[in-house]
């Protein structure tokens, strides 16, 4: 007899998965894995303060609005994780520890030590599993009406890290396909708004291109992963600004 794992999202949890625009004609679909901070219910606070909840650990301050800008700006479909990163971090493999970490940066996270192999399998099947699933239907769908998939991950990441300043503003990232990101990096040296970098503040050997091995590289798709430094998206005007920047850059890839 195998018994069910237990359910960890509750009916006022709502579904994991967040989409817009799901029938959008561009090419594009954008990525946010770490879009929100909400915690399950279940979950409680998992022995953090307010502080660590609201920081960069938990989510990506401002992604989802600039994910959301671009989406509207190329009519591009989103497809974004409606719980914190804390719980199931959806840009790690189930075999990572980043996954379910115990630590980030200055915070232990109690609600994460020691879990057990069947906690992080019932996480995983909650979050992961059904996220990846999702864009993993949309390409098919959109494959068979002839519409091409175009991978694009939206973050942020924080100005400063274990003290450290980071000058870079802007990342634009890859793995070993590279050809967006070169389009791109070319299109941001024509345009120098914000100062930008290949590959940082993090790169391949950091694990942060899972969603572009998973959805863009093993189905032979374009793929790019962009960084924005949160301080700033930290409002709607700095969004804005952002959104449009990137759309520009985006569309003016796709047309080269």
């Amino acid at each position: 007899m195998v018994l069910a794992r237990p359910k960890i999202l509750s009916e006022a949890d709502g579904d994991c998965v967040g989409m817009e625009r799901v029938d959008g004609r561009s090419p594009v679909l954008i990525v946010c894995e770490h879009a929100s901070n909400a915690l399950p219910a279940s979950f409680g606070d998992l022995g953090l303060p307010d502080e660590a909840l609201s920081s960069h650990i938990a989510w990506d301050p401002g992604a989802l609005a600039v994910a959301r800008g671009i989406s509207e700006g190329l009519d591009a479909t989103l497809v974004y994780q409606r719980f914190s990163r804390l719980i199931y971090d959806c840009n790690r493999p189930p075999s990572s520890p980043g996954a379910m970490p115990e630590t980030s940066e200055i915070y232990a996270i109690p609600g994460n030590k020691d879990l057990s192999a069947e906690e992080r399998l019932t996480r995983t099947d909650a979050l992961y599993v059904p996220f990846h699933d999702a864009i993993r239907g949309l390409i098919r769908d959109r494959r068979a009406r002839g519409q091409d998939s175009i991978i694009v991950t939206v973050h942020s990441f924080t100005p400063v890290y274990h003290g450290r300043e980071r000058a870079v503003e802007l990342g634009i990232l890859h793995d070993e396909d590279s050809r967006l990101a070169d389009r791109m990096l070319a299109a941001a040296t024509e345009a120098p708004l914000y100062r930008t970098e290949r590959n940082q503040p993090y790169g391949p050997e950091d694990g942060v291109t899972h969603t572009l091995i998973l959805h863009g590289l093993s189905n032979g798709l374009r793929n790019v992963m962009i960084e924005v430094r949160n301080d700033l998206v930290a409002d709607d005007v700095g969004q804005g600004v952002m959104a449009d920047y990137l759309k520009g850059l985006i569309q003016q890839s796709l047309d080269a």
